[in-house]
């Protein structure tokens, strides 16, 4: 490494540099490059993954008929509002990086952040981008080469690889150009969508409404204990609004584009997925989309003819961009982590010229390309999904928390104390549905999370370690160091 990373490695981080450094030579910290737009792409090319491709099914078949499918549409996209609104306040409050991770650590201690910590890691995170880019490679295959129901297994998995090293080395590389990737993804899944969405459009002005006439017809005689599993099926499809929050040291005025980020991109959706569904009833009955695998791809045969691929092409790219997205959100938590001691030390580092945080970024490649090789990955993210929502309600509940705790520290946006409390209730609810429908799930899930608590007091907690065990990873450290050319941003005070 050379003297003058030396000299950024060993000079301290004054208040005001997070803003500043863009253009130092002698700091080294992570730059502010997102805008508002930059934020709305962030959030709803996470959001937009293949949810809305697949979970109408899920839906339909829990609500029973077309009405109270719109219905848990709209419910499900106010939920993740309430939640937006919530995480909104706390991002401005507390800005720096981290999302649930730094809310925990203020509010709860560092064991809560570390299991949240653990679990995104060990399976939410990592599983959820290994699930993405299977998909992905299913419809990519699916887009050029027509049915790929018979492409072997391997030839999956070594697309979903390939994806998976594009995107981590762009993410690697230049913030800047995983924002600018970010925004075309968005914009090709939105567009896509969109294509949809006037087909739909076309077929209402031509009369096609057979299936949306007495929508509610036969509601009385839904099984109100299947609802709620409808409305896990909406919260899967609109899943990834929280995760703006874990990159606010790299938002331009956060105290403005982060509110107003999430909240548009919420909107967005909401409309873009209720219009979805409506235009899916003006040509397939509500019999063949329970009967169809992928919605979408069936609407497509119908309307598409020769240009069917644009659907499963839709799906690709909508799945590519849910990818860029959280690992561009999921990296930030690891490197915030780091920084606070919760990792090792090198996962606190940043590139000294590309000022990305490459360790954090790199350490869930090899453990995503390990969950290709799984059949099991599904199963294990099923497993941890109600924990998922365990600690969204428990970050929720940081706010009134620290209302109470700390009336008087600033808050650039604030919203009425109902609103966390109808959202901690409703993952309570969600909580409280997976314990009832799965048990054996959760608790294998609950296992699985608390193998976090041995390795918190024995890497963490316990600070007489022997001194072989420091030597050896500050020789690890130097030497990562000096492979990768990254230095450390010391810790700031916010």
């Amino acid at each position: 490494m050379d003297e003058k990373a030396v000299k950024i490695c060993k000079k301290p981080i004054e208040d005001g540099d997070a803003s500043s450094s863009a253009g130092s030579s002698d700091v080294v910290v992570l730059r502010r490059e997102i805008g508002l737009w930059g934020c709305v792409s962030i959030c709803v090319g996470i959001m937009i993954g293949s949810g809305i491709f697949i979970s109408p099914k899920g839906i339909l078949q829990n609500t029973g008929t077309v009405g109270m499918a719109l219905v848990v549409w709209v419910a499900t996209g106010v939920m993740s509002g309430l939640g937006a609104l919530c995480f909104a306040e706390l991002g401005t409050t507390f800005a720096k990086s981290g999302g649930e991770y730094a809310f925990l650590l203020e509010a709860f201690g560092p064991l809560a952040a570390f299991l949240r910590l653990w679990a995104n890691i060990i399976a939410i995170g990592t599983g959820t981008i290994a699930v993405l880019a299977i998909t992905f490679a299913h419809y990519t295959l699916a887009a050029f080469f027509g049915d790929c129901q018979d492409v072997p297994t391997n030839a999956v998995r070594l697309v979903a690889a390939m994806i998976i090293f594009v995107i981590f080395y762009i993410n690697s590389v230049s913030v800047t150009w995983t924002t600018r990737v970010q925004v075309f993804l968005t914009i090709a899944k939105v567009i896509g969508l969109a294509i949809i969405i006037f087909t739909g459009i076309v077929m209402l002005f031509k009369g096609e409404t057979e299936h949306l006439q007495n929508a509610f017809e036969g509601s009385e005689n839904t099984d109100p204990t299947l609802i709620p599993l409808a409305f896990y099926s909406g919260l899967f499809a609109y899943a990834g609004w929280q995760m703006l929050a874990q990159v606010t040291e790299e938002i331009q005025n956060p105290s403005r584009n982060l509110p107003l980020g999430v909240l548009l991109s919420v909107g967005i959706v909401m409309v873009v997925y209720v219009m979805t569904n409506i235009a899916y009833f003006t040509v397939v009955s509500p019999q063949e989309l329970l009967a169809s695998k992928a919605v979408a791809v069936t609407f497509g045969e119908r309307m598409y003819g020769p240009m069917l691929f644009i659907i499963p092409l839709a799906v690709a790219l909508s799945c590519a961009g849910s990818i860029n997205g959280s690992l561009l959100s999921d990296s930030r938590t690891t490197f915030a982590a780091a920084r606070e001691g919760h990792l090792p030390r090198i996962l606190a580092m940043i590139h000294i010229h590309k000022r990305t945080p490459m360790p954090a970024v790199l350490l869930m490649l090899p453990i995503c390309l390990v969950m290709l090789t799984s059949d099991n990955v599904y199963s294990l993210i099923n497993y941890l999904s109600f924990a998922k929502w365990l600690f969204l309600g428990l970050s929720a509940a940081v706010l009134p928390y620290m209302r109470w705790k700390k009336p008087d520290i600033p808050r650039p946006f604030k919203v009425s104390l109902i609103i966390p409390i109808l959202f901690i209730l409703s993952c309570l609810y969600v909580v409280g549905v997976s314990l009832y429908s799965a048990p054996l799930d959760c608790g294998i899930g609950l296992g699985i999370l608390l193998t976090g608590v041995p390795v918190y007091y024995l890497c963490i907690w316990w600070d007489n370690k022997p001194e072989w065990v420091d030597v050896y990873m500050d020789k690890l450290t130097l030497f990562l160091q000096k492979l990768m050319l990254v230095v450390v941003q010391e810790k700031k005070t916010y």
